[in-house]
Order: structure tokens, then sequence, then C-alpha cells
């Protein structure tokens, strides 16, 4: 077979997809619309390659001598119509054995996202797909929320006591890996990733006061409280933390409470849990 194109290899589930692929000895190619960057950040795990979904003309060189494609919907991206040319390319192409794309948990039953309408184009292609649809990434408390754990022994987010299945982007890679090495067992599927349980901020916040050795407490802000936190005193990029709004006022909802057994099922093993992701990353929230 031929060689495999990671998007978003600069992040958390991304450069695991790349990490798991060059343990099995698999050629991989991380592409990105900042390559010179990408290749400072893999020191020279994996190749890298020019490509931006605006700009039709980096597809050739960016698929050459691929067959797989492990697929992130960019975090500007607000118009799902964007990702269309690419998708056209690939079907073109006729070599593109799996497109495996990171999408959203529930998201066959919420056209709100844009992850709804590519999977929906996806599907039109006729590219053999696999959807990767995880709950919350615990990663989003060591990344975009781990300032207040860090620095005010607060964990900040609008759910009030909603339950949450949060998945490690680890366990995420290693299955995305999986798949693209096996591309005829995983065709034309979808897979629903959470951890073992699901668990209120409170029961994490405890977790973390076990683990860290010092009390963190879960503020269980307001929805609109916290995106205005977010944008005027975080200073966070506004579209980014509307989507984040949107996605914790449907966690309100109840629907990230979902837990579900398709890693183990494909991977023979369980997700990590809450406690095992803390424990193996205190040092980000260390003072």
């Amino acid at each position: 077979m031929g060689k495999i194109l990671v998007t978003g290899a600069s992040g958390n589930v991304g450069g695991f997809v790349l990490e798991y692929l060059r343990q099995a000895g698999q050629p991989a190619v991380a592409a990105g619309t900042r390559p010179e960057r990408l290749e400072e950040g893999m020191a020279g795990k994996a190749e890298c390659r020019y490509l931006d979904f605006s700009k039709p003309d980096s597809f050739q060189t960016a698929l050459e001598d691929i067959d797989r494609v492990f697929l992130m919907r960019p975090p500007q991206m607000g118009d799902p119509g964007e990702m269309l040319p690419f998708l056209t390319y690939m079907r073109d192409e006729k070599n593109i054995k799996m497109a495996v794309f990171l999408s959203l948990i529930g998201i066959e039953k919420n056209p709100m996202p844009p992850h709804h309408k590519i999977e929906k184009y996806i599907r039109q292609s006729g590219i053999p797909y696999c959807f990767l649809r995880p709950s919350f990434f615990m990663q989003n408390l060591s990344g975009i929320h781990a300032f207040e754990i860090q620095h005010f022994d607060r964990v900040v987010v609008p759910v009030g006591r909603a339950l949450t299945s949060f998945i490690d982007a680890e366990d995420i890679g290693e299955i995305g890996a999986e798949v693209l090495l096996e591309p005829d067992a995983h065709r034309n599927t979808a897979y629903d990733l959470t951890g073992p349980e699901a668990i209120d901020y409170y029961r994490a916040a405890e977790i973390f006061s076990e683990e860290l050795g010092r009390e963190i407490r879960y503020d269980a802000v307001s929805p609109g409280l916290a995106l205005n936190y977010w944008i005027h005193i975080r200073g966070i990029e506004a579209e980014y933390a509307k989507v984040m709004h949107m996605l914790y006022r449907l966690t309100r909802m109840g629907t990230a409470k979902h837990v579900a057994d398709d890693f183990e099922k494909v991977m023979k093993k369980k997700p990590h849990d809450f406690r095992m992701f803390v424990r193996k990353n205190k040092d980000v929230w260390v003072r």
C-alpha cells in the first residue's frame, strides 16, 4: 500500500495518529498550511507537505503516493462546503482506500455543527470512510481550560451537573491509526469513542484534587458568563469561543453522557480513564 496523509498533525489527535503509525512502521505524511513549522515539530518523524483546503493547487502534491487519509476539519473552517473541493479531488483520484474523519459523538442526530454536513459529503462521494465520533477530549482540561486549574485551582466549564464521557486523545489517535492500517476491516463504519465512564465536573475536580495534592473546585458558571469570560477576560478568539459555547450548551442537555464500547471492541482493551489521564499529565497543572 501507499503512504498515509495525516491532517491536523500538529494537534493532539493527529500527533498521536502519526506516533502510532510510526510505531507500526507505516510511512506517513503530515500535511498543513505551514509545512516549515510542521517540520520543526515533527523533528524528522514524518515527511511534511503543504495542504490548504482552500487552495486546490495544493491537492496534487499533497496526495502524491497517498492511498489513505486522516481528515480533520480546521477549527477556523466555519463553512463545511469549503472541504468539498478536496473530497472531490480524492474521489476523482480513485486510489483512496480509506478516509478517516474525526467527527463528533451524536453528530448523526445533530445537524448544527459542520461535522454533520462533512460526514454527508464524504458518504455521497463514494470514498471508503470511517467516522470517529469522540466525546469531549480529556485534553480540553490540559489545554484550553488548564489556565484556571493551574493558577486559580478552578475548573471553569458551563455545564452544571451534566455528565461527560471524557475520551483521551491518545486513545482516539491509536484507534485512528488502527483503522488506517486495516482499511478493509473498517470500511464505511462509524465508531463512538468515549472513556469507560461518564462523570460530572464535580467528580473531575475531586480527581484533580486527589492527584495534584491541593483542592481544585468546579465553578458551574452560566453559559453566558463563560462566553463573556473566554472572549473578554481570557482573550480567546471569538469564533472559537462561540463553538465551545455551543458544544457546552449541548452538554448541559445531556448529549455527552453516552458511554460506548466501540474502542474496546476494536482495540481489545479498555480506553484510559480520567484518573489515568490526570496522573500522566500532572506537570501541566503544577504551579
